[in-house]
């Protein structure tokens, strides 16, 4: 199975038809390539670019122009995240579908569960050109 959680303890032992029970707080936060951002993998497949994680952005982060390959999912544990379209705050969510491109930035941080079926592809900055999860 391609699919796993990294860092999930006994993962290596279950069958592949088994589910997976994560306990969250004991996995470790990822720095992402935006300083700012860390991030926890909930469940990914590096041969599709399925990514499910928690992020979680300092106050006064920005993640650079990026477009979104396939459809993308956010909701809001705890702060905000804006951009040129709006606002999304603790308790909602937003989606953005395949093409959407925007500049993302988190004015006073934030904690929120993304859901990507493939890694952006980032227009603008260091990772330019390339697709970064």
């Amino acid at each position: 199975m391609a699919a796993h959680t990294p860092f999930l303890v006994g993962e290596e032992k279950l069958s592949q038809l088994a589910s997976r029970y994560v306990q969250v707080e004991a996995l470790p936060w990822k720095p992402t390539p935006t300083p700012g951002v860390d991030m926890k993998i909930l469940l990914q497949d590096k041969e599709t670019g399925l990514l499910t994680a928690l992020f979680r952005w300092q106050p006064g982060t920005e993640l650079a122009l990026h477009e979104h390959v396939e459809i993308e999912q956010t909701y809001v544990l705890k702060g905000s995240i804006v951009d040129d379209e709006g606002e999304v705050r603790t308790g909602d969510f937003v989606w953005r579908p395949s093409g959407n491109r925007h500049i993302a930035r988190s004015p006073d941080g934030a904690l929120v569960i993304c859901f990507f079926l493939k890694p952006n592809r980032f227009l603008t900055g260091e990772f330019a050109g390339q697709a970064l999860e």
